[in-house]
């Protein structure tokens, strides 16, 4: 497992955590600074140049010949020319317009036609861990960048988790992906054919928990006598006609939703029920490209047939299919929502894990101001 963080003086730095806030109280959106977010997946980051527009910046991501993965302002600090259209070599990154290359760190290492380097020939880099097969990008003050508030996700190369990876592009605010998850009520009416089953009264009834937790929360449900919902029994086709269905959800700030969920015969201990069973761990993670665009970062890991991989590509087809019904409705939902705005939305019952979450990401925001305000000038 690669592990490294390098934040560099050359960076721009923020004094403050601040938040890109629209709307009410509690129906604001926002983009965290001062956080961790995902940036891509250890195997899209290669010696291939990759562009991503992430927190309304161009950013390139690259990994050194060495094999270490980088991130840098997609733009020569010569005459600007993105850098995604540029060539990795020994000492850096090749600007390709005119042969300026950049270290990992930003600064120019060399000029084709001049011995001299400018103070002014670098470009702002950002601090970067990679860990568990993530590529984790720091927003915000690089002297704050902290690798123990990362994640923690063993699964991504546990053999008893069989895992397949992938990213949706979403044109709407990164935190409506958080709230989409956090509210299972929606599972019936836009998942009636895939995770979800069609009664949405087994949702409604669910016994939950809500719990904050260090920098998040955990919600838990249960659905007790439940029929399987289709993509269960589409994985396990001799589930029995009940079972006793879980979700659990932890939610860390600013945008990351670890998922549990599955089903045993109704009345089972689910600690040691034998099969037929069905387990599935899903990673949620979105990261802000602009306000109103962002990249969903999910993974799917099998627990069930797990030596069959037909088995963990019929499930992740299951949850491709239910985020792209996701999807549907959160873009059309962003698009009401810049035209209408949400002064006119209301909350009820089925809004408190997400409002809880927005309430982490809040006392987030806070403590990094605070922190900052204690710093000496």
């Amino acid at each position: 497992m690669r592990q490294s963080i390098s934040p560099h003086p050359n960076n721009c730095k923020s004094g403050n955590s601040r938040i890109l806030i629209i709307g009410s109280e509690e129906n604001r959106q926002m983009i965290l600074e001062n956080a961790w977010y995902v940036a891509a997946w250890s195997h899209e980051v290669t010696t291939h140049p990759l562009a991503r527009r992430l927190f309304n910046l161009p950013v390139v991501l690259y990994r050194s010949l060495a094999g270490q993965a980088c991130a840098l302002i997609d733009s020569c600090a010569h005459r600007g020319a993105p850098l995604s259209l540029g060539t990795v070599v020994a000492d850096g990154i090749r600007c390709n317009y005119h042969g300026v290359v950049f270290g990992g760190d930003g600064i120019c290492t060399r000029i084709p036609n001049q011995d001299l380097i400018p103070d002014k020939a670098r470009v702002t880099s950002f601090p970067l861990v990679e860990k568990d097969d993530i590529v984790w990008l720091w927003h915000g003050d690089p002297a704050k960048a902290d690798p123990t508030l990362i994640v923690d996700y063993p699964y991504h190369r546990d053999p008893a988790w069989p895992a397949r990876f992938s990213m949706a592009p979403v044109a709407g605010n990164f935190m409506l992906i958080a709230d989409n998850l956090l509210d299972a009520t929606h599972l019936a009416y836009v998942h009636g054919s895939t995770v979800g089953g069609s009664d949405p009264n087994v949702h409604m009834v669910a016994e939950s928990s809500l719990k904050p937790a260090k920098n998040g929360l955990r919600f838990e449900r249960l659905m007790r006598g439940a029929p399987p919902p289709p993509a269960y029994s589409a994985c396990v086709p001799d589930l029995p006609k009940q079972i006793d269905r879980w979700q659990e959800f932890d939610f860390v700030v600013p945008s990351t939703v670890l998922q549990y969920s599955g089903g045993v015969p109704a009345g089972s201990d689910r600690a040691i029920a034998p099969a037929p069973r069905f387990d599935m761990r899903i990673f949620h993670s979105a990261t802000p490209a602009t306000d109103t665009s962002c990249y969903y970062f999910w993974s799917l890991q099998n627990g069930h047939a797990i030596d069959d991989p037909r088995a963990t590509d019929v499930i992740f087809e299951q949850i491709e299919q239910a985020i792209a019904e996701d999807k549907v409705f959160i873009e059309a939902q962003q698009l009401r929502v810049d035209e209408l705005g949400e002064e006119r939305l209301f909350d009820n019952a089925a809004d408190a894990a997400r409002m809880m979450a927005r309430r982490a990401i809040r006392k987030y925001a806070k403590m990094s101001s605070a922190s900052a305000s204690l710093e000496p000038a």
